[in-house]
């Protein structure tokens, strides 16, 4: 309550007015224009998940990524891929799911790697070095064996066999071991013209904020050096292993109009 001592809340006429402002605001409207800002907390406030008690972003800082401070419009905004031109050290923009926690980009082991710099962050526990290694000691055993087996004298349809069940049998190896140490993540490859994909990184980029999709997306720049009318955008998965989820996660890409014809590729692992 105001008092003839204190202007605290201004003169007669202001506090008039202000009482005015206040008769007038219109709390439905408000909601209506605002309410639609999809950043991260207003998502929380929303209920959007239930047990989410913190908000991630392993590539804080890092400006060709989502930032938690601001609107998923504005980053759209501010890094349109049609027209924001690849510079070194930024092939790629991102967005993760702020929902699901991960390694924070400096401190992941995919970052030390040649080809892993581009890929999705890492889960808290993986080991991505230990697998590198037992991954090429594995492949080297299935390269021994197929250059034994092609010896003078044997079959070219048994070679054929042999070496076809050999890579098979190295893949199911590497990836079971992928799975032991954690580093699991996948992620579906879609293509897109330049003439649309900026409306499609849109529905990606706000779907994975909303944690409707997988762990995180990104989409490549432009490249002055290569002349392709497509682009690629790729949505990663916490786990190549989880079909459900990897179904789950193609299911709504189609849901949001994504795919409409164009072929969808799976690739478990890191690689890019």
């Amino acid at each position: 309550m105001s008092s003839d001592e204190s202007d605290f809340y201004g003169d007669d006429h202001q506090v008039e007015d202000l009482k005015q402002k206040v008769g007038q605001f219109d709390i439905g409207k408000w909601w209506q224009d605002y309410g639609k800002l999809n950043t991260p907390l207003m998502l929380h406030a929303k209920g959007t998940t239930e047990h989410a008690s913190h908000l991630h972003n392993p590539y804080a800082a890092d400006e060709y990524a989502w930032q938690l401070t601001e609107t998923v419009d504005a980053f759209l905004t501010r890094l349109p891929p049609a027209t924001t031109e690849q510079v070194p050290g930024h092939s790629w923009i991102w967005v993760c799911n702020p929902y699901i926690k991960r390694k924070s980009k400096s401190e992941a082991q995919n970052q030390r790697v040649r080809g892993g710099e581009d890929e999705a962050p890492e889960d808290e526990g993986a080991d991505l070095a230990t697998l590198m290694q037992a991954g090429e000691e594995r492949l080297h055993f299935a390269s021994s064996f197929i250059h034994e087996s092609r010896k003078p004298g044997i079959s070219k349809a048994l070679i054929t066999r042999e070496t076809k069940k050999a890579g098979m049998d190295a893949a199911k190896d590497i990836l079971e071991l992928a799975k032991g140490l954690r580093v699991t993540c996948g992620k579906w490859m879609v293509f897109c013209t330049i003439f649309e994909i900026d409306k499609v990184w849109e529905s990606v980029a706000k779907a994975t904020a909303n944690n409707e999709l997988g762990i995180a997306a990104k989409v490549a720049t432009k490249s002055r050096l290569d002349q392709r009318t497509e682009r690629l955008i790729c949505v990663y998965t916490a786990d190549f292993s989880d079909t459900g989820d990897v179904t789950r996660v193609a299911r709504k890409l189609k849901q949001l109009g994504i795919i409409k014809g164009k072929p969808l590729y799976y690739k478990p692992g890191q690689s890019a």
